[in-house]
This record gives C-alpha cells, sequence and structure tokens, in this order.
C-alpha cells in the first residue's frame, strides 16, 4: 500500500500508520484532529465536512471538530477500524478522489512544520507500571542486592503506582528541575533544595478507549478492545527525593512534577503486523492474568542525549516493547480486577523499559550504575544524571518491509530550578 503523498523509507508516518494527534497552526486557529502522512497532517475535520466518513458508525456526528480524541475514542474498535479503512483508501495512490481535488487538498493537507502539536488526550487518570524484569532487577540489585532484587510479589502481579494527570505535557515542553527534600549520606535530617539526580525513564503508554462500569473488571482476553493506542512515555524522576520520600507508599514529588508524552498516538490496527512473543512468565500467572497469543510487540526504542557542548544527539540507550514481562492486557485486567473504572483518555504507562544488554538500559540510574559509571560524550562531557540545559530525546518504531511505523519522538530540555 501507498499513498499519493510522497513519503520517504525512513518516516515515521507512512500510510500503513496513521497515527492520529491534535494539531494547531502556528499561525491562528483552534485545534482540530488529524493523521500523520509524511510530512503532512490530514486535518480530519475538512474530511469530515466533505462526509468521508457517513458510511461509518459515526454517520452525520462530527467526532473531529475538537480540541481532543476523547469522543472518537469512547466509540470503540469497530468504528476506529472503519474510519482507518476510510482513511487508508481516500490516501491511497489507486483512489482519485482525493488525489485530484486541488482544492480540497490544499486545505485538508498541513505541512507539519505550519503547526503546534497538543496533548491528543484529556487524561483523566494516569497510572504508571513497574513491568520490565530487567529494570526491576537492576534497580532491585543495587539497593537490595542480587539475592532480593526482585520483590516477593513482582512475578505474581504487574506493581504500579498512581500518578499525576495534571502535570502530564506534550514533547516539547522544558522540564523545570524540581526541588524536594533530600537526606544526605549519614545526616539525622534531611535537607531542601533541588535536585541533584534527576533521570529520565524511557516508557510507552497506552490510551483507554471505551471505559469500564465500576465493579465491573475487565477481563484479560478483553481488555485489547479497551486500548485506543500508544505512545511515548518519559517518566522524569528526582531520583535522590525518591530515595527519602518513597517509603512506604511509594513515588510522590520524585515523580508528580511532569511526565512528557509523544503528540501522536499510534493505533493498535496499524501495530498488529508487529506482534511477537513476550518473555517467559514462571511461575505461572494466576487465572485472571493468563493471556493468550502474542500479546508483545516488536517496537525498537532509542534514547539520545543534547547539551550544551554536545549539539549532535548522541544516542545513549537502544531497547525495545516486547522487553516487557507484563503485558498491556494483563496490565488493564490487573488495574481492574478489583472494580477500578478506567474511562475515555485513561494513561496506563508501561514503567521503564530495559533490555538485558547495558546499553538497553531505560534510565540514567541504570546506564551509569547510580553514578559509578558515568557516561563518556563525544563533547568530552560525562553524564551521571541530567544537567541542566540538557535535552533528553525518546523515538521509537516498528520495522516493516519497505516502511516504518514510527511514534515520532518525545522530548524535553531540562531549565534551573530557579
Amino acid at each position: 500500500m501507498k499513498s499519493f503523498i510522497d513519503v520517504k523509507p525512513d518516516s515515521h508516518f507512512p500510510i500503513q500508520n496513521l497515527p492520529y494527534g491534535v494539531f494547531k497552526l502556528k499561525i491562528g486557529s483552534e485545534p482540530a484532529i488529524g493523521v500523520a502522512l509524511g510530512d503532512y497532517i490530514v486535518d480530519l475535520t475538512v474530511l469530515e465536512k466533505k462526509g468521508f466518513f457517513e458510511k461509518t458508525n459515526l454517520g452525520n456526528e462530527r467526532v473531529f471538530n475538537r480540541s481532543s480524541l476523547n469522543n472518537f475514542m469512547s466509540k470503540g474498535r469497530q468504528t476506529w477500524r472503519q474510519v482507518r479503512t476510510v482513511l487508508q483508501t481516500a490516501l491511497s495512490d489507486e483512489n482519485p478522489l482525493l488525489r485530484y481535488d486541488e482544492d480540497l487538498k490544499k486545505i485538508a493537507l498541513v505541512p507539519m512544520e505550519d503547526a503546534n502539536m497538543c496533548l491528543p488526550v484529556e487524561i483523566g487518570d494516569y497510572s504508571d507500571f513497574y513491568s520490565s524484569k530487567e529494570h526491576a532487577t537492576n534497580v532491585g540489585s543495587m539497593f537490595r542486592g542480587k539475592e532480593n532484587a526482585l520483590m516477593p510479589n513482582w512475578l505474581h502481579l504487574p506493581v504500579a503506582y498512581h500518578g499525576r494527570a495534571s502535570s502530564i505535557v506534550i514533547s516539547g515542553t522544558e522540564i523545570k528541575r524540581p526541588s524536594g527534600q533530600v537526606k544526605l549520606g549519614n545526616s539525622d535530617s534531611p535537607v531542601f533544595g533541588p535536585t541533584k539526580l534527576l533521570d529520565f525513564e524511557l516508557e510507552m503508554g497506552f490510551l483507554i478507549g471505551p471505559g469500564n462500569s465500576i465493579g465491573k473488571p475487565i477481563p484479560v482476553d478483553k481488555a485489547y478492545d479497551h486500548i485506543f493506542g500508544i505512545v511515548l512515555v518519559n517518566d522524569w524522576s528526582a531520583r535522590d527525593i525518591q530515595t527519602w520520600e518513597y517509603q512506604p507508599l511509594g513515588p510522590f514529588l520524585a515523580k508528580n512534577f511532569a511526565t512528557s508524552i509523544s503528540p501522536w498516538v499510534v493505533t493498535m490496527e496499524a501495530l498488529e503486523p508487529f506482534r511477537v512473543t513476550g518473555p517467559e512468565q514462571e511461575p505461572e500467572p494466576l487465572q485472571y492474568l493468563k493471556s493468550k497469543g502474542d500479546q508483545a510487540y516488536d517496537i525498537k526504542l532509542e534514547v539520545s542525549l543534547t547539551t550544551q557542548n554536545q549539539k549532535k544527539p548522541f544516542v545513549i540507550s537502544k531497547s525495545n516493547f516486547k522487553y516487557l514481562y507484563w503485558n498491556i492486557c494483563q496490565q488493564l485486567a490487573h488495574h481492574t480486577i478489583n472494580g477500578c473504572n478506567l474511562r475515555t483518555g485513561d494513561l496506563l504507562a508501561s514503567g521503564t523499559i530495559s533490555g538485558p544488554a547495558k546499553d538497553s538500559y531505560g534510565s540514567m540510574l541504570e546506564l551509569t550504575w547510580r553514578g559509578e559509571n558515568p557516561i563518556k560524550l563525544p563533547s568530552g562531557e560525562e553524564r551521571k544524571f541530567l544537567h541542566d540545559g540538557d535535552t533528553l530525546t525518546i523515538s521509537g518504531y516498528c520495522r516493516g518491509d519497505g516502511y516504518r511505523v514510527g511514534f515520532g519522538e518525545v522530548s524535553g530540555k531540562i531549565l534551573p530550578a530557579n
């Protein structure tokens, strides 16, 4: 399948992808919903007005002239698939309807360079899992030793904490270095000040489409139909603040100052060709967590760093979404098993995604092993953790036959505390 728009082979946004996002023209406009195609945004409000989606379940309903994807996401998988089919047909190089309508193309195709991206979803709730066995083992080994690296519950359930939805920001948002209480060395009392151990966490997150009623869990074999799509996530972390505050209730100020997500939501339909078998789970999960088939996805992930001296992005980690021990359907099923109600737009993040090799770890904490082995940059600089002026960028894509299905990137520059 090819589009009538020329798309480079290494583009993240061929016709096989068509991720959804919310954009505004740089010169005066209201937010609108579009899909990415090559270097363009296809404005779905324009196609909607022209009646492109009238033969889908949407009929004459207007769902794309909005500032978020929530209304469309609530419609369910059958409608999502119908709209995707309409778009791929309309944008195909074999379909003359849009290809040769120059007036329509002028208003429907927006160059990406002319637009600013917005948060794609109104996120009501945000939960962050801890689903990478490699990451949990690394962190546990640092603080408890290899023999006690994994807590007793870890192999039996997807561990998670509830994050702060209000501080989720779009890629490109600058991140102010947070301050908080830190306990230094053998000191008896904590001190207050900016974090000295600012870190990133390489994650991905999935967005809820139709939710569930309170008291009605979503079975693991029905979880897929509640997942609209996936975004890149950077769960910024202040490690020194976290070390002092997390006992006994877990992360708080060390995490809730900012979480960055990518602007484009890649649908599960676009990811379908990239399903793979996930890690073997031993011991066998309890019945409500037993998922069938291939529930992992081969998504290549890369982390790069630029500094005030290191202008060219320097890759510091390469990982893969397929390394996650607990898959997204298991995460969703566990989240709701007690009757918790998820709502359209809720974000569930994976937790740090680390691989088996040292260069595939998903945080500075692991890459530098608590700062003992600093990262050496081509500029001559070293990094144990992130400095003011640093920009951290995460990107990800699936490799198809002659094309990529990508997520773009999520990035953020660190600003001083004051």
